[in-house]
């Protein structure tokens, strides 16, 4: 499972380090959203990691869906299920919930579709900023805050018609946005792919918040500080 570089694992309990949920983003999901940023301020572990977790563990079911309801930051130590009846809650030691699971259908826990779900689902991550999003807030005239560009994950769903696979890729399929005063709702929806096959499809749902009248200089200059940091990550 190579799931387990970027978490740590303590009497069945999983936290994560800010480095490790950094490097998750960066290396796996080729994701530079400036909150997964090991000096960052709001600091938060990278959903797709917590998503993969799960699987990891769990299993992977032909129906699954994930709520996040709180930002995970590092030292959080997490129960994670060992497997899903229905629906699980992840929470801390407090009990404050910060993922809620539900999972039905035909259950896989085959190695290598589990790595190849995560790997090409994490991977459409990097695509979300700049090149999906961007798009979408020009065509209803918003942008993020540049100063503070908040994009959060808020949900995601899938569902496979087939759990007899190993390869899988991800293909987009349609996008939306919809405004409400300063906050955004993306919905990016996608096919899940196997050897030329279509055997499922799913969503994720996308926080925007501190929304602005759009300005394509800002956007640009935004774009470009996002560039240079992956450049940047990569050259050291």
């Amino acid at each position: 499972m190579f799931i387990e570089q970027y978490c740590a694992i303590n009497n069945e309990k999983i936290s994560f380090t800010r480095q490790q949920g950094s490097d998750f983003a960066k290396q796996v999901a080729n994701d530079f959203n400036p909150l997964h940023d090991v000096e960052a301020k709001r600091f938060c572990v990278p959903g797709d990691l917590l998503f993969s977790v799960i699987i990891a563990k769990a299993g992977l079911h032909k129906e699954m869906s994930f709520n996040f309801s709180g930002m995970v930051n590092d030292g959080i130590h997490l129960t994670f299920p060992n497997e899903i009846t229905g629906n699980f809650e992840v929470n801390d030691n407090n009990g404050k919930n910060y993922l809620s699971v539900e999972a039905s259908g035909e259950k896989s826990t085959c190695p290598a579709l589990i790595n190849a779900l995560t790997k090409a689902y994490v991977s459409f991550s990097g695509y979300t900023f700049p090149d999906i999003l961007v798009k979408l807030m020009s065509e209803k005239n918003v942008m993020i805050n540049p100063a503070r560009p908040m994009v959060m994950y808020q949900a995601m769903e899938i569902n496979l018609q087939r759990l007899d696979i190993e390869s899988l890729s991800l293909q987009l399929a349609q996008t939306s946005l919809s405004i409400e005063g300063k906050r955004g709702d993306a919905w990016l929806e996608f096919d899940l792919v196997s050897e030329g096959e279509v055997v499922g499809h799913g969503k994720k749902h996308m926080l925007l918040s501190g929304l602005r009248e759009y300005c394509q200089d800002n956007i640009d200059a935004l774009i470009e500080q996002y560039k240079t940091s992956k450049t940047h990550y990569h050259k050291s």
